[in-house]
């Protein structure tokens, strides 16, 4: 055979070697990774919570260019990347209102496949019932004549008719067990439902429920003409109050900060917290600068209470927050004005803390 045409043996050694080094360039990167990752979460002092791991490990690894691209950026920048900022760019990825319609999207079809099958039920149930009534009529029709001639040519089939009337009761009651059951598990994924749209230690809506109020009042404000405006606001030295007076405490204060938003807020707005000492507003109907007044309102009631530890007796001192509003423009990303309301509640961080600013 012609050399130029024969055909090459494998180098298995070569082979080998490959498919023993992959694994380990595969074990590598991705070790490689973790460190990263972690060295990334104790440079920047962040917790390591889920939502904090998510977006890291898309930023570092690439796998969202967007987010690795921001990164970089706030590097060269040479600006902090602080819970805040993490913050911030979760609110601007659209994949985070996507999760949330995915997952409302699968409650929904779990939902409608019990619904479907308590439906089923019922009529099985119904037909099975009907079923037996008629065997049992029969039954009763044959045994009636027990005395006739050729009766007990019918025994062997009297004796299954019946065992097929205790197998359908059975069925039935079967039936009626997976129907109890259905209800309950339709009402344990309505709590569900209910509670994870709820912080459980406000009471106030969570960031789930906003993310989905926010598109819904986004919609109606552009279908109705009339003006959207959003705050975040953030509880001043709230770290001071953890550090001096405790967790349990500082979850008081917390309350205490969500229901006087709440009560001052009104019917106009929606209130939820958002994470932390971070809660947001949604003003309906009202401009930047309308809005703006109202939260200033609320702000001045705020920081005229004197709040008392009753655990130790120990006053907490004024308790304020500072505020960061942005109007919802017609024609652009609504999105985008979470971003401006964000970057108004740092500026006002940074000036002062203690009051509100508008974006």
């Amino acid at each position: 055979m012609p050399a130029h045409i024969m055909r090459r043996k494998p180098n298995r050694s070569t082979d080998k070697s490959a498919m023993a080094s992959a694994p380990s360039r595969v074990e590598n990167a991705r070790r490689d990774l973790l460190n990263r990752v972690g060295e990334f979460f104790e440079k920047n002092e962040l917790n390591v919570t889920g939502s904090n791991l998510a977006v890291v490990c898309n930023a570092l690894s690439g796998s969202n260019v967007e987010l690795a691209e921001a990164f970089v950026a706030r590097d060269i920048s040479g600006e902090p990347i602080d819970q805040r900022w993490l913050d911030t760019v979760t609110r601007l990825d659209p994949g985070t209102i996507t999760r949330s319609n995915d997952l409302e999207r699968l409650m929904d079809e779990i939902e409608y496949t019990m619904v479907r099958f308590a439906q089923s039920a019922v009529s099985a149930q119904s037909e099975t019932s009907e079923h037996r009534e008629a065997l049992n009529t029969e039954i009763r029709s044959i045994e009636s004549g027990g005395q006739s001639e050729g009766f007990a040519q019918f025994g062997q089939v009297i004796d299954l008719a019946r065992a097929m009337v205790r197998r359908i009761e059975q069925v039935e009651q079967a039936m009626a067990r997976s129907q109890t059951e259905t209800d309950s598990l339709r009402q344990s994924l309505a709590k569900a439902r209910s509670e994870a749209d709820v912080d459980h230690l406000t009471r106030l809506p969570n960031r789930r429920a906003f993310e989905r109020r926010f598109t819904h009042a986004v919609e109606e404000s552009r279908k109705l003409g009339r003006p959207l405006s959003v705050a975040f606001c953030d509880v001043d030295h709230f770290k001071s109050v953890n550090d001096t007076h405790g967790h349990e405490a500082g979850d008081r204060v917390l309350v205490s900060i969500a229901a006087t938003l709440c009560d001052c807020a009104g019917d106009q707005c929606f209130v939820a917290r958002h994470g932390g000492e971070e809660f947001l507003i949604l003003f309906y109907g009202l401009d930047k600068d309308a809005a703006q007044l109202k939260l200033e309102s609320i702000r001045i009631k705020q920081a005229a209470k004197t709040l008392m530890n009753r655990v130790t007796g120990k006053p907490f001192g004024k308790i304020t927050f500072s505020a960061g509003i942005a109007e919802i423009t017609h024609g652009t990303d609504p999105r985008a004005a979470l971003g401006r309301a964000d970057a108004a509640l740092y500026t006002a961080k940074e000036t002062g803390r203690n009051k509100i600013v508008a974006a």
